[in-house]
């Protein structure tokens, strides 16, 4: 049975709330609720917000106009109306865009005979102020949101398990396509697999962290070629007893997220992606991408994603290391000691 992801390959997190009661919390913050919501729904409200004021305002001036009286002395020039040149709903509905939009085409204008305009004026301009900043806000945020920057960050489609300075270490590749930098680019890398404690209590979708260079600071990258990024394998790493039958028929998810800031806009941008126990290479290695030209390197995405087999031991990392210490104690006591020496 193939495993569900937890995270899809273009980051995407496959997981979705349901019987949420308590829906009055996204109200409260409704400004992201907004940002949040899908462009169709976003330009909706956007319109409606708008579209509502402006009928609104419209048929309170109309209102006020009618009680007045407004609307039959049209003909009557003796007559001081509230607003000139209204002369039924039409008109009051443009008067309100007009006021909101502070377009002022000049033909209708408000009269000083008309207290209650002038209140509904002001209420009208202090609240058309209130809907332009939410709603030009709402929409410059999701349009500068730097989801899109992401996409130019790629992840290689396997991760691979192979030898590096005589230890076995986990890698996958990271790269960005874009001229522009991530500044201040940090990585990290989770693996996702349910366990059962020893009392018996079953946590599904664990989480435990794998380490790519978090005490040494390799996690913070210059990411300006792409970079492989390595796990080293010890045995603080859950994958210590795994050797390559067991990882054949484990099942997991390693999650990797890559988090920095746009160079150009200094906004914050995340890119994820994972691999399932089948994407990962036993005795794999990934394919140089930099070469040296005449006077700049140049980055071979063609080859981003191709590995090539390496010889690399079947065994785990813990039957790796008890190997070697019995190697180097055999070396020890096989040659003899310079005091017995004569």
């Amino acid at each position: 049975r193939k495993r569900q992801r937890y995270v899809e390959k273009d980051g995407k997190c496959n997981v979705q709330h349901g019987n949420v009661r308590e829906t009055y919390r996204y109200l409260t913050d409704i400004f992201t609720t907004l940002v949040d919501l899908k462009w169709r729904f976003s330009l909706l409200v956007f319109i409606m917000a708008y579209a509502v004021t402006w009928l609104f305002f419209g048929l309170i001036w109309w209102f006020i106009a009618y009680c007045r009286g407004d609307l039959d002395h049209l003909e009557d020039h003796a007559w001081t109306p509230c607003v000139n040149n209204l002369n039924g709903f039409v008109s009051a509905f443009l008067f309100s865009i007009e006021t909101e939009t502070t377009i002022g085409y000049g033909h209708r204008v408000i009269t000083d005979k008309c207290p209650e305009g002038i209140v509904l004026l002001l209420l009208q301009a202090i609240l058309g102020s209130m809907v332009n900043a939410f709603m030009v806000g709402c929409m410059f945020v999701k349009i500068s949101q730097p989801n899109k920057r992401a996409e130019t960050l790629v992840f290689s489609s396997h991760a691979v398990v192979s030898l590096r300075d005589d230890r076995l270490c986990l890698m996958f590749r990271v790269g960005d396509l874009r001229d522009s930098h991530i500044v201040e680019a940090s990585i990290r890398a989770k693996l996702i697999k349910s366990k059962q404690t020893q009392e018996g209590e079953f946590i599904p979708l664990d989480q435990t962290d794998l380490s790519v260079g978090f005490e040494t600071g390799d996690d913070r990258l210059f990411l300006v070629s792409p970079l492989i990024i390595s796990h080293e394998i010890d045995e603080r790493s859950p994958f210590w007893d795994v050797s390559r039958h067991q990882l054949e028929k484990d099942d997991f998810e390693i999650v990797v997220i890559l988090e920095g800031m746009v160079e150009a806009t200094g906004m914050t941008c995340q890119a994820r992606s994972s691999y399932l126990a089948d994407e990962v290479l036993w005795g794999h290695r990934f394919t140089p991408v930099l070469s040296l030209e005449e006077g700049f390197y140049e980055v071979d995405y063609g080859g981003f994603h191709q590995t090539v087999p390496v010889p690399t031991p079947a065994c785990s990392a813990r039957q790796l290391a008890a190997a070697a210490a019995r190697r180097d104690a055999h070396l020890y006591w096989s040659i003899p000691s310079r005091l017995d020496q004569p």
